[in-house]
């Protein structure tokens, strides 16, 4: 499975563009996701959310359409993660499971300043919850800082099955180490002078990489910081289109999409 989106569905630049000019605020989701295959929902990283909302976007939205979900900041910005106990269960408990079978992965992102350090990472890694009202969660861990880039840090989240995000950024290190079952993967070098804002070259090359993943293979044309783990048959991949030029990221969305089903 291979999902590619959006961040968000409210930015008023897109209206026009990717939106008609007329089309109700209301109606932006209910738009935004017959046009790509999932979106990441920044607003969980400041707002909490009630589960009447998670139940309404599961109802607008087609029967195999995915959100992931950006952890709240609370979470996550913080000098020592392991004190994250109670913000992480007040979220996880706020309605997230009212998605239902649309739930994908949760999106822990961590501020640049928070440097690696072993103990706190395990102790957040094991503050992660594996379920809520049945449903399997699956988590994906951004980190950015070039501490991280470590083999220390790859087998930790390897062995709690947690996905370490793929950036591609101007701002952060990349770490192309795959430790779960399935690859989270943010693009954040749109440019605004291309309609798609990447180059047809550059969304062949995204296609290529994102089919290499879902057949469960790690590509080598990036540095690794750990040797590599255990293959597998096959993975998730969930591609989103962030920041960078952001009024091109529908357009960067829907060429990849249209990509892989050449």
């Amino acid at each position: 499975m291979i999902r590619v989106g959006i961040g968000g569905w409210t930015y008023e630049p897109w209206r026009g563009l990717f939106y008609p000019e007329k089309l109700p605020k209301t109606k932006e989701l209910s738009h935004a996701s017959r046009r790509v295959t999932s979106i990441e929902v920044n607003g969980t990283f400041y707002s909490t959310f009630t589960p009447s909302t998670f139940r309404r976007w599961a109802e607008e939205t087609p029967d195999d359409f995915i959100f992931s979900l950006k952890a709240p900041r609370f979470a996550v910005n913080r000098r020592i993660l392991a004190g994250a106990g109670p913000s992480i269960e007040k979220f996880i408990a706020s309605g997230v499971s009212e998605l239902k079978s649309k739930l994908g992965p949760i999106l822990w992102q961590l501020a640049p300043t928070k440097k690696y350090d072993p103990e706190d990472i395990a102790t957040f890694l094991e503050l992660l919850p594996e379920k809520i009202d049945g449903l399997k969660l699956r988590h994906a861990l951004e980190v950015r800082n070039e501490t991280f880039r470590s083999a220390d840090f790859i087998s930790q989240v390897r062995k709690a099955g947690v996905a370490v995000v793929f950036a591609n950024s101007q701002k952060y290190p990349l770490i192309a180490d795959l430790s779960a079952d399935f690859v989270y993967a943010r693009l954040q070098d749109a440019k605004a002078d291309m309609e798609t804002g990447y180059s047809a070259k550059a969304i062949k090359t995204w296609a290529i990489l994102a089919r290499a993943w879902e057949l469960g293979k790690e590509p080598n044309q990036f540095p690794l910081a750990a040797p590599r783990g255990k293959p597998l048959k096959s993975r998730d991949v969930f591609i989103y289109f962030i920041n960078g030029a952001k009024e091109r990221a529908p357009a960067a969305a829907e060429a990849l999409l249209h990509r892989l089903k050449s």
